[in-house]
């Protein structure tokens, strides 16, 4: 609108013309709001509020008479209240540069007084405590004609080629160079151990490696070597096999060899042997009866032709013995019975002629040879004769 002036945020708004300002100000202060201002009849003026910066570099004297030279860089800015807009507006208005330049006049004298106060040691070791001591003797400067300083920093301080500094920095360089040098020499150690740690590992790891490769290879080398021992194993258990199945083969064909041999030859021989003693036992008998047909006159002549007779009917009975298989039970008893028996069975037929014709002495007889029948009777079952 015609007339209608408002400020910027970060400024103030002098109004000349008219009615007063506070405090007797030849003009009004307007901030954070517009004002109708009448054309012709009213000035409009405006003050900035910003940040503004003033460097300083600025050649002091230390307490011990050393030249220095301080670098420091101030921030400051225009009171945010009427007095200090007022202040500020009657001094810089027309020329707003000129607030850096006094600031940086003003803080390189305060510089110069507190620096003079002060050895290099301090300045180098209290650097913070030279920036209070200035903004403290220059804020109620500051504040006559309406700046605030926000902030002050000393940015280096220079003793030229004096080499004070440096013979100052000496020791602590040394110092810090000594303990440089021993943290380099750690860490070179520390760098040797470590390398020789890496390196003992290495070996413990390759030793373990070596170890364990040989262990697989010696296994490996036995699996291989009882494969290869498998094959002839089981050829040489097979063929073990084999020899015991054949041993056992020829010891059974021995045995029926043995058997055979004992069927075809012993056996045989046995019979011959006991038809022998058979006929000689008849024999004997036959001597006997033949005494005793001697002793009995009514019996001569029958007695003598059937005594002549009775060695072959024995020796024709006993021949029968050496074709037959005999199976003798009971050993010796055994072939005693088969001659009995067989000498009985020539005196029964001895006694049965005798009966037939009528012979005396024929009823006595079979008394006298049924003896021996009952004898041999209670062992019948011994002897098997086919």
């Amino acid at each position: 609108m015609f007339g209608y002036r408002v400020p910027a945020p970060d400024q103030a708004m002098l109004i000349s013309g008219g009615r007063r300002g506070h405090g007797g100000a030849p003009f009004r202060v307007v901030t954070g709001h517009g004002k109708f201002v009448l054309p012709v009849f009213r000035k409009v003026r405006f003050l900035t509020l910003a940040m503004c910066e003033a460097e300083v570099a600025e050649k002091c004297v230390s307490r011990q008479g050393i030249t220095l030279t301080v670098r420091a860089v101030i921030a400051f800015k225009v009171g945010n209240d009427t007095e200090s807009i007022v202040n500020a507006g009657q001094r810089f208005l027309s020329d707003q540069e000129q607030m850096a330049v006094l600031t940086g006049r003003i803080f390189a004298g305060h510089l110069r007084a507190i620096i003079g106060s002060m050895t290099v040691e301090e300045l180098i070791t209290e650097r913070q405590k030279l920036a209070t001591e200035v903004l403290d003797t220059s804020k109620a400067e500051m504040a006559k004609i309406g700046l605030i300083v926000d902030s002050l920093q000393i940015q280096s301080i220079d003793d030229g080629d004096t080499g004070y500094i440096d013979a100052m920095s000496a020791p602590h360089k040394a110092a810090i160079q000594r303990q440089a040098q021993i943290a380099q020499a750690q860490a070179s150690q520390a760098s040797a151990e470590a390398e020789q740690e890496a390196a003992r590992n290495q070996a413990e790891y390759a030793r373990q490696t070596a170890v364990v490769q040989a262990q697989y290879n010696a296994e490996v080398d036995r699996a291989q070597a009882q494969a290869a021992q498998a094959g002839p194993l089981a050829e040489a258990h097979a063929q073990q096999e084999v020899l015991s199945a054949r041993t056992e083969l020829a010891q059974r064909a021995a045995d029926l060899r043995q058997q055979q041999l004992v069927a075809e030859i012993v056996k045989p021989a046995e019979a011959e042997a006991e038809r022998i003693r058979v006929v000689a036992l008849a024999e004997a008998e036959r001597m006997k009866i033949q005494a005793e047909a001697a002793a009995s006159h009514g019996r001569v002549a029958l007695d003598r032709m059937l005594i002549d007779q009775l060695p072959q009917i024995v020796k024709e009975a006993a021949s029968g013995l050496s074709g037959a298989n005999v199976n003798v039970l009971n050993g010796a008893d055994g072939l005693g019975e088969i001659a009995a028996g067989l000498v009985g069975q020539g005196l029964t037929i001895l006694d049965a002629v005798r009966r037939n014709m009528g012979a005396p002495g024929a009823e006595d007889e079979p008394k006298r040879r049924d003896e021996p029948k009952r004898r041999r009777g209670a062992d019948d079952g011994a002897v098997e004769i086919r």
